[in-house]
């Protein structure tokens, strides 16, 4: 009852009962939305236990899926990639999955962003409370997912490349930071466009997949200048995807036992929280029209 009770606290919501003519600015809106998260981090704590709880009774498996599921995409990717493209890598198995793992995070990410807030207009139009909430637990969830992925890859490692076992894996959970602002970004951002516009949902489907073969994840640097060769225009798309630095960050600490190139992995961090700070604003901005679209 308690996180309810947090949720309907009578704590007025200023994007809600400003007026048109004292609506915050940016700035505002912004120490706005920061607010809402803290104060209800009880409220988030337990929107990611229940995400968690559902999802685990949903499927015969639960959250074992996380452990089977890039498993299984590794063995798909390995058998097209060099048994039927007859491409060599050597320790392909682990090259793949160093870029599988944090993909399959970014994408049921995103998936479960989108219809954070408009798979629950029943709740919205009853209660009042911060909406970013909703985004936030929902992308947030995924961090323990992600860190069930952590067991199969533990398991590659230790059974089948104990030669690739290096100091540079304690680097994980910076790479994975720098990943879980830009999915906050474009997750609280495509949140919000949902509701609004249904079709993102089903756009975000043929999108991700596209974004992914766009992405170093089945190939490496040498394919990339082998299509620079002769597609030039793809080769820059690929190199300008801030998933470009961000798995060949993984790729070098888990696959290469390197540092990641810290001044690329730098930027998208930047750029990130720059596209984090104009979502949340669009997010604070277009709030108090939820309701009524839903």
């Amino acid at each position: 009852m308690l996180p309810f009770a947090a949720m309907s606290r009578p704590i007025p919501d200023p994007s809600v009962t400003r007026t048109t003519a004292l609506r915050p600015g940016p700035v505002g809106l912004l120490g706005i939305a920061l607010s809402d998260v803290w104060s209800r981090r009880q409220l988030i704590r337990y929107l990611v236990s229940a995400d968690l709880k559902k999802k685990g009774r949903d499927t015969l498996f639960g959250n074992v899926w996380w452990i089977l599921d890039p498993l299984l995409q590794m063995i798909v990717y390995v058998i097209l990639v060099s048994v039927i493209f007859n491409r060599t890598e050597e320790d392909y198995a682990l090259f793949i999955f160093a870029a599988i793992l944090p993909w399959k995070w970014f994408s049921s990410a995103i998936g479960d962003a989108i219809t954070s807030v408009s798979g629950q207009d029943r709740l919205i139009k009853q209660v009042q409370f911060p909406k970013i909430v909703l985004p936030v637990a929902a992308i947030m969830a995924g961090i323990t997912q992600f860190a069930f992925g952590m067991i199969p890859l533990a398991g590659l490692l230790l059974l089948v490349y104990p030669d690739r076992i290096s100091p540079t894996l304690v680097l994980i959970p910076l790479v994975a930071v720098v990943q879980l602002v830009f999915t906050l970004a474009l997750g609280v951002l495509a949140a919000a466009l949902n509701v609004f516009f249904r079709d993102i949902g089903n756009l975000s489907r043929h999108a991700l997949r596209l974004w992914f073969y766009m992405s170093p994840a089945l190939y490496g640097a040498a394919v990339i200048d082998e299509i620079a060769a002769t597609h030039g225009y793809i080769a820059a798309s690929i190199k300008i995807n801030p998933f470009y630095p961000i798995l060949n960050a993984y790729r070098s600490v888990i696959y290469y036992g390197s540092a990641p190139d810290w001044i690329a992995l730098g930027g998208v961090l930047g750029a990130s929280l720059a596209f984090l700070l104009v979502a949340v604003w669009f997010f604070k901005r277009v709030e108090p029209t939820f309701a009524k679209v839903l």
